[in-house]
């Protein structure tokens, strides 16, 4: 770990170590912000983000900065181990990923009706906003619950260093996130009139506790949280009704694991009460259990926290992109992405537009995991044999 010091006080600490210097500026800037209450944490797969570093842990005491959350509130990972082996899976594979495809729209997909479960939970979670929602938006709300969206989403189905079958996925609040939080950070803005002079950049406007913004904003981002989280819930429990109508067998979970990276919580850290902002990030406690993926051509990692004070109990989210999306590409091509690919069953015929997702887009997550070997310990490694993601 690197400790980076700002002219005013500022502090980063910073665990990753061939960071592009665009990133580091962008996290001294976040680190002398008066919004931030002490030095913020770049986990090893930090990069580049809108207002605040992706792959940053930012506590602030009296305040929230909503960009720094983002536009995907409560994004992050939900794996099952499964008491499948690899021998109970079909030798073709294609059959799993046409029926995950039908289990979970995808992209700008949603259910035409919606689940009756997710009905039920909005029914015991309704969504009480300031934010003014068109009724197609409002029917949104019930119609992608249990949906994956696009981009870095993805289901995978995956064997682990025992030939152990896991499932996991990546998904987040979906379009009401993303609503929810571009209002609130407007309304940032709009309080913070004079961030530019303040900070260089607007987007680490925030909230204080005293205004009545920052409730209207905390009770939104929490409702997408759980949102996030039970989305992520459906979805996985569907997969898994895949599986089982196809081996014709019920399958047992022997854990699962659900946890966020775009999120902001009140924690306890060194005696102070701290909102703890982890914009791709993970928490990592003593114990804690997370999900931390590389790319759709490499591997997933099972891992168990170890509590490091100085990262404030947090690790990477995942691997963290190399390459921009406009730059993948530009620079790549559809040969070494299906090279890339072998031995996996995935959507190969839409390779052209799943490019800017290709492996080589990403850092290596063998290198991400061993610059985080303080912060977490590797459960297990698990590699895809299936991976399905949102398209156009």
């Amino acid at each position: 770990m690197e400790t980076i010091n700002t002219n005013n006080g500022g502090q980063v600490r910073s665990w990753a170590p061939q960071v592009e210097s665009s990133t580091i500026e962008q996290a001294l800037r976040t680190a002398r912000s008066d919004a931030v209450s002490g030095p913020i944490a770049l986990m090893p797969d930090a990069h580049w983000g809108l207002g605040a570093t992706i792959g940053s842990v930012i506590p602030t005491e009296s305040a929230i900065i909503p960009a720094a959350v983002g536009v995907d509130i409560g994004c992050g990972m939900v794996a099952v181990e499964t008491d499948l082996d690899a021998s109970d899976l079909p030798d073709d594979l294609t059959g799993v990923l046409h029926g995950i495809a039908g289990a979970v729209p995808a992209g700008f997909g949603r259910h035409q009706q919606p689940k009756a479960e997710a009905e039920a939970w909005l029914r015991r979670n309704p969504l009480q906003t300031d934010v003014n929602l068109a009724s197609k938006q409002e029917r949104s709300v019930a119609q992608q619950l249990g949906t994956l969206g696009g981009g870095n989403h993805f289901v995978e189905v995956c064997i682990d260093e025992r030939d152990v079958v896991w499932v996991v996925l990546h998904s987040g609040s979906r379009g009401i996130g993303n609503i929810l939080a571009r209002s609130h950070i407007q309304d940032a803005k709009k309080l913070c009139k004079d961030l530019d002079r303040a900070t260089e950049d607007r987007d680490l406007a925030y909230f204080l506790v005293d205004d009545p913004e920052f409730q209207a904003y905390v009770a939104d981002m929490l409702w997408s949280q759980n949102y996030a989280l039970y989305n992520r819930e459906l979805m996985m429990d569907a997969v898994v009704g895949v599986l089982t109508n196809l081996l014709h067998r019920e399958i047992g979970q022997l854990a699962r694991i659900n946890c966020h990276h775009n999120y902001t919580e009140r924690e306890n850290h060194d005696g102070r009460d701290l909102w703890i902002t982890r914009k791709g990030a993970i928490r990592a406690r003593q114990g804690d259990r997370g999900v931390i993926p590389g790319s759709m051509g490499t591997g997933t990692f099972v891992v168990s926290g170890l509590g490091e004070p100085q990262s404030y109990n947090s690790a990477s989210h995942g691997a963290g992109r190399a390459m921009g999306r406009k730059e993948a590409r530009r620079r790549l091509s559809v040969k070494e992405f299906n090279r890339s690919m072998k031995g996996r069953t995935w959507q190969h015929t839409k390779a052209m537009e799943l490019l800017d997702e290709a492996p080589m887009a990403y850092k290596d997550i063998t290198k991400v995991m061993a610059n985080q070997a303080d912060l977490v310990r590797i459960d297990h490694r698990l590699e895809a044999v299936v991976n399905y993601k949102g398209t156009t």
